[in-house]
């Protein structure tokens, strides 16, 4: 089973509905509410939001406030951004680079609640016959174009002096990318996991870049409507309670932790080895102290600004941005990039301290 964190599925069409719905997701989030919903996709990073929900760890921290939340699992990644964008749900997991593309660019505002980790070797460029990245010059290239795939090549390339001028993409969806790097002709792939430990085990493949040598910039996230969560703060405190159980639940050598990841594994399509060969390439943040440290640093500022000027120069702010200052993003110290005037993606750790200062 591909557990995937993108799929090919026009962009334009989140766009469109998002600048649709904008207005009215505003006028219905700004209220007080006490149901919510919850949209999650199958990923190592976010198997732990489906294990909640079947453990009824979730529906304790929602009786603690007294709110009712509905998680639900979205087979394409990109339609649960899609039905996030559009109102039909209050928040989603997603990547950093696709919470600021889709709903952030749409005008729909949106906060990371929860940083749950990010790639440290999940995603890769592998090429065939070579160890040296330099040597991709000239080649197709095979990847998910414009995912976090498509970033991680940029950012590879920039590691050898190269750009993207310098070779030619090639579309391919991620459940075709292995099939495609064993054709004959096909010499180099971006991929993540599973697909790329399928890809490194094929003769004369060498892995050459992955996301451990730009640690921190690929994150998984929980997102939140803006204005559903300042309306609704018990939303946030539940959702960030019943992630933090579940973190200390998966994250030891008991008997309770390895059923917990077996759970997850078997739930992600592999089993309890598969699931622990993705998280060993994952840096999880288990302790929500970590995860503060990490949302408090330079480095969410550090990368988003890679981020926009990616998303800036392949189309995906959408046409009406003039630049990649046209959506404003605030870090969670109050620094900002981009327009003041339409900030639309926030980081926010004041839920995360909470847990981390047992205020939940």
């Amino acid at each position: 089973m591909s557990i995937s964190r993108f799929s090919v599925h026009t962009r334009l069409i989140a766009l469109t509905l998002c600048l649709g719905v904008v207005t009215a997701v505003s006028t219905v989030s700004a209220q007080e509410r006490d149901s919510f919903r919850i949209a999650w996709s199958i990923y190592v990073g976010w198997m732990p939001w489906g294990y909640g929900d079947a453990e009824g760890i979730v529906q304790k921290w929602a009786d603690k406030y007294d709110i009712e939340i509905d998680v639900v699992q979205i087979n394409d990644y990109i339609e649960s951004i899609n039905l996030y964008t559009a109102g039909s749900f209050d928040g989603v997991t997603v990547t950093n680079m696709d919470a600021l593309t889709i709903p952030a660019a749409g005008g729909v505002d949106t906060t990371a609640l929860i940083v749950g980790d990010f790639s440290d070797g999940n995603d890769g460029v592998v090429l065939k016959g070579t160890d040296d990245l330099a040597d991709i010059e000239g080649k197709r290239v095979h990847l998910v174009e414009l995912s976090v795939s498509h970033y991680l090549l940029a950012r590879a390339l920039e590691t050898v002096g190269l750009s993207e001028r310098d070779i030619r993409v090639v579309n391919t969806a991620d459940a075709d990318i292995v099939a495609a790097f064993n054709s004959r002709d096909v010499e180099a792939a971006v991929a993540w996991n599973p697909q790329l430990g399928e890809l490194r085990r094929m003769p004369d493949a060498n892995v050459v870049f992955d996301s451990s040598q730009i640690p921190g910039e690929i994150m998984d996230l929980l997102v939140v409507n803006t204005e559903v969560l300042e309306a609704n703060p018990a939303l946030g405190k539940a959702l960030t309670g019943a992630w933090y159980e579940i973190m200390e639940r998966m994250s030891g050598d008991d008997a309770i932790a390895v059923e917990a990841r077996t759970i997850m594994g078997d739930a992600a399509g592999t089993d309890l080895e598969g699931y622990e060969a993705q998280l060993a390439s994952t840096t999880m943040f288990y302790d929500p102290a970590d995860a503060v440290g990490f949302v408090e640093s330079g480095q969410p500022l550090e990368t988003m600004e890679n981020v926009r000027q990616f998303a800036f120069e392949h189309g995906l702010l959408g046409e009406r941005a003039p630049s990649p200052d046209f959506v404003g993003i605030q870090f969670a110290d109050g620094s900002m990039l981009g327009s003041e005037a339409n900030v639309k993606f926030r980081f926010n750790a004041d839920y995360m301290r909470m847990a981390r200062d047992g205020e939940l």
